[in-house]
């Protein structure tokens, strides 16, 4: 579900900055900007690249157990795991094409300004799993900017960083049996 959610956001993105440049080729790609190997990566190049930095558990108060009823018996599962995913948008761009990148990260902020809800009424296509997304800008200060992109092992490209919520994880598989409650027999024992 994590892929369905930035291939969506991407895509969105991709759509908008098509109509916007006036252009016939993607400028989104889902993809690092650099392999496991630290060789560019294919198709990054000449891209606005969107990719995962890092997955956090949204502590959402309340959440509790679900109880699913089959039969004459209740299963207890898990409650469901609430996730923000920090995902990094970085114009892949360089020597004289570098003001393009300027270009598209300004239209990428102004696309997430404009829509930053991501649901199902606005945003069509959207993976029936996922109710809604929600995009921040995540700010950075230059010392954390600067710590980012040496865990990424690059150098720094024009980029931002957005937060983006909620998207919940449900297995809904049952991790216990519990019988079922029954009302209780109300009468007078003498």
């Amino acid at each position: 579900m994590i892929d369905a959610a930035l291939l969506h956001i991407a895509g969105h993105l991709n759509a908008v900055l098509r109509r916007s440049h006036q252009s016939a080729e993607d400028l989104v790609a889902v993809t690092a900007l650099h392999e496991a190997d630290g060789a560019p990566a294919a198709g990054a190049a000449h891209r606005l690249c969107a990719f995962l930095v890092n997955l956090e558990r949204d502590a959402v108060p309340g959440m509790p157990a679900h109880t699913l009823a089959s039969g004459d018996r209740m299963a207890r599962s898990a409650p469901p795991v609430q996730l923000n995913l920090l995902v990094m948008f970085a114009a892949n761009y360089g020597g004289s094409t570098y003001p393009e990148a300027l270009k598209l990260v300004a239209s990428t902020i102004a696309c997430f300004q404009a829509t930053p809800v991501l649901d199902p009424q606005n945003s069509p296509g959207l993976d029936p799993r996922i109710d809604k997304l929600t995009l921040n800008i995540e700010p950075l200060t230059l010392h954390d900017l600067s710590t980012l992109w040496g865990v990424l092992g690059g150098r720094y490209v024009p980029s931002v960083l957005y937060r983006v919520r909620l998207l919940t994880i449900d297995a809904r598989k049952p991790d216990a049996q519990l019988p079922p409650v029954r009302t209780p027999a109300v009468g007078v024992h003498g």
